[in-house]
Order: C-alpha cells, then structure tokens, then sequence
C-alpha cells in the first residue's frame, strides 16, 4: 500500500525517460522535475493503486517525455510499503506507453 510522502519516481516513454519527485498525501498527488509540476488524485484498495495526473510547464528546459508539456495521465499499478511501478497512457498522445516506478524516500 502506498504511504503518505514522497518518492523519487523513474518515468520513460518510447521517446525517452526521465526522473523527479511525487509526494503522495491523502489522495492527493503533487509533484515535479526540473521543468514539469504534476497535479493529480489517487485511489488504491490494498495493493493495487490507479492515479490521474495533470502536467503543466513551470520552467524552460528538456522536452517531456511525451514531447508534449501538458498531457492528462491515467495509471494503473501495484505497490509495496518501499517502492511502486505503475503503466498508464496519456490522452494527447494516443499509442504511446508511459511507465513510473517509484521508491519512497527517507522520511
């Protein structure tokens, strides 16, 4: 089950791949990396978890990994109380397969 903080998340795409940090609390998700934040809600029942998350632009900087900047994401994945891997898709960029493990960091 996914606990409350943060996680250093590992993301790639066909096009790419690419790291920063989602915090998880109470359902809510928020997040970033050098360039993107990240916006969203999640659910989970024991082990199995789903999210929605939206990606905006803050800064200039590297092509996302969608080579969009803002996009709509839904995942679905499993968790352990230390890490979790999650796929999922993005509205805008139909085909294109977006894959995230998380590790919780130190709290």
């Amino acid at each position: 089950m996914l606990r409350n903080g943060s996680y250093s998340a590992w993301y790639r795409t066909q096009l790419r791949e690419g790291t920063g940090v989602v915090v998880f609390n109470e359902g809510q998700i928020t997040g970033s990396d050098t360039v993107l934040a990240y916006t969203g809600t999640y659910f989970q029942t024991g082990d199995d978890f789903s999210a929605s998350i939206t990606t905006r632009r803050y800064a200039p900087g590297q092509s996302s990994v969608f080579d969009i900047d803002e996009v709509d994401l839904t995942l679905t994945g499993k968790s352990t109380p230390t890490t979790a891997s999650c796929t999922g898709s993005v509205k805008q960029a139909p085909g294109l397969t977006f894959e995230v493990t998380l590790i919780r960091m130190a709290d």
